[in-house]
């Protein structure tokens, strides 16, 4: 037997196993790297965050994704070197994570990297009958196994793909092998540049889970921070928002946007959700001036407004009272206290985050990497039945180190 292949097996055989979650999302802000131990598999799976990180991306890392991150015309030899590239940084911050907790690579079972996503398209977006959902996350994964000599899954989305989804939101897997419980209807609320969440019957049948994307979340608030404050990157607590006035003719334009209105489940990205996406309800509604202050909180009040409405539209199809419902937030959008607010506001709910669930919210996406890893290699006995958008399979590409 190939000795790799005798290292995975003997790895599955395990009954914790040490696994690092990465995570760059759409936002472009750095790595997370989440190392767990994992024992167990399926619905008796048990986590514990051992050590986590976010290592900043440099703003030279961030203009070289920017030139080709959801680009329908691209330089293919930029993509080609930055998938080598990005998979080799990676790597390093890895390396550098492990020397700075004073950890051996040696005792690290696996590595389970997201990548870097520079396009979604699903299917209803890019309107070509003869081609499939589709989605590009690069940072490729023999770089990473090579360069740390651990074991490396990547690649996720794409078996979601094949297997009828459209590549995301994957937290749905993790969500429900973590935190089902008996007896309490739960939103898992993740705000990201994109915002998703999944439901968590009170039944815990698999069948009636539900994920989907609501739209953006940060994505459009940092673009245009950024776009009014080069130096900054994002609306640290809400600062500049809070100072504003919501600019109500304004946000009925930007909600006038078909994907609103798109059957459940859906997925998104900055594919749609860009600067172009304003400027053009700006241009309806005839703002040629409109301050920074409001802008920010006419888009934070979108991302509130269009996450509630999503949880309202699911909760009332499962018959039950929203007052039953609990609210787990994660991602960056928790630290957002003016859309907090205002979901609170719009949400007659019980609002938590997931640290209150034994998972950092700013973990949380790259320690669900790390459980579907595990899943791949030790597990895989979850079933979802025929729900849309949620196939039941595992998820990973495995690259060995030699």
């Amino acid at each position: 037997m190939n000795k790799n292949i005798s290292s995975l097996y003997e790895i599955a055989q395990k009954e914790t196993r040490k696994i690092i979650g990465l995570m760059s999302g759409t936002s472009l802000d750095g790595l997370d790297i989440a190392l767990c131990n994992i024992s167990g598999s399926g619905e008796n799976t048990v986590v514990k965050i051992l050590e986590f990180e976010t290592i900043n991306y440099t703003e030279d890392i961030k203009t070289e994704i920017r030139k080709v991150f959801a680009q329908k015309t691209i330089d293919f030899q930029h993509l080609a070197l930055l998938n080598e590239w990005i998979g080799i940084l990676h790597a390093g911050m890895v390396n550098e994570c492990l020397e700075k907790w004073n950890i051996p690579a040696q005792e690290v079972d696996l590595i389970a990297s997201h990548g870097q996503t520079v396009l979604h398209a699903p299917k209803f977006l890019h309107q070509q009958e003869k081609f499939p959902n589709a989605t590009l996350q690069i940072g490729d994964g023999d770089h990473i196994a090579v360069k740390t000599g651990i074991i490396t899954l990547s690649d996720f989305r794409q078996k979601h793909v094949a297997a009828g989804g459209e590549g995301a939101p994957l937290a749905v897997y993790g969500d429900y092998l973590l935190f089902s419980k008996k007896g309490e209807n739960r939103i898992m609320l993740n705000m990201g540049g994109i915002a998703n969440f999944t439901y968590l019957p009170a039944s815990q049948n698999a069948s009636d889970v539900f994920v989907t994307d609501t739209g953006t979340a940060n994505t459009l608030i940092d673009i245009y921070t950024k776009h009014y404050f080069p130096e900054k990157s994002y609306d640290k607590d809400a600062e500049i928002a809070q100072t504003g006035t919501v600019n109500q003719a304004l946000l009925a334009e930007l909600k006038n946007n078909s994907f609103f209105t798109k059957s459940f489940p859906k997925t998104i990205g900055q594919e749609l959700f860009n600067f172009d996406f304003v400027q053009k309800a700006l241009s309806k509604t005839n703002l040629t001036t409109i301050s920074a202050p409001d802008l920010l909180a006419t888009l934070t009040r979108l991302s509130a407004e269009t996450i509630a409405e999503a949880i309202q539209f699911v909760v009332k199809n499962t018959g039950k009272p929203i007052e039953d419902f609990k609210i787990y937030m994660s991602g960056g959008g928790t630290n957002n206290p003016l859309l907090v607010k205002w979901l609170k506001d719009l949400l007659p709910c019980q609002f938590y985050k997931s640290d209150d669930l034994g998972i950092l919210s700013d973990a949380k996406e790259a320690v669900l990497f790390a459980l579907l890893a595990n899943e791949t290699v030790a597990g895989g006995d979850y079933n979802f039945g025929t729900n849309k958008g949620i196939p039941s399979v595992t998820m990973g590409k495995i690259s060995f180190p030699d």
